[in-house]
């Protein structure tokens, strides 16, 4: 079993959402969104480590060139960096859930218009019970199946990675991340 100070084992299965944000939490380091520069190389390195331990080898043993070709099928935006979203396409997350739910608000105005359809008492937060609501509507939008502890579980998830504050509820400011 990895030690606190070693990355979490990049399994080839598929990641529950908890998984992936663990795993998104510590390559970025910085908490600035994107994993670059020094977090890319260590991300890089722990992914050729685990598809080297499950057998999977590239032809190519230049670690150069295959972060190269790895940025080239990965980095969509070609900025030199990897999001979450991209992210999302290279670790197999279950049912990428992630994904979706960034995709369902996308653009400022779609944005809005969920926020003020979930905050149902007005208050200027999203509280835990309203974004439950909200990722349920998203995962039968999306035709995915889900059951209670599932959609507990991403409920904890979104409020784990946007609750900036610990509060339990989503501000506008935290839910614009």
């Amino acid at each position: 079993m990895a030690g606190p100070q070693q990355a979490p084992h990049l399994h080839l299965a598929e990641l529950t959402a908890s998984q992936f944000l663990d795993v998104w939490r510590h390559f970025d380091a910085d908490g600035n969104g994107y994993i670059e520069g020094k977090e890319l190389e260590n991300f890089f390195q722990e992914l050729e480590s685990a598809r080297k331990g499950a057998g999977v080898d590239s032809k190519n043993d230049n670690f150069g060139d295959k972060m190269k070709e790895f940025m080239h099928k990965y980095d969509k935006n070609a900025d030199g960096k990897i999001e979450m979203a991209e992210l999302a396409q290279i670790l197999p997350t279950e049912e990428n859930f992630l994904l979706c739910f960034r995709q369902h608000v996308g653009s400022s105005s779609e944005f809005m218009e969920a926020w003020r359809r979930y905050d149902t008492d007005r208050s200027g937060y999203i509280e835990a019970n309203e974004l439950k609501g909200f990722l349920s509507d998203l995962l039968k939008k999306a035709n995915r199946p889900y059951d209670e502890p599932k959609l507990q579980e991403y409920t904890q998830t979104i409020l784990r990675m946007f609750d900036m504050n610990g509060d339990g509820k989503l501000g506008l400011s935290e839910m614009s991340r």
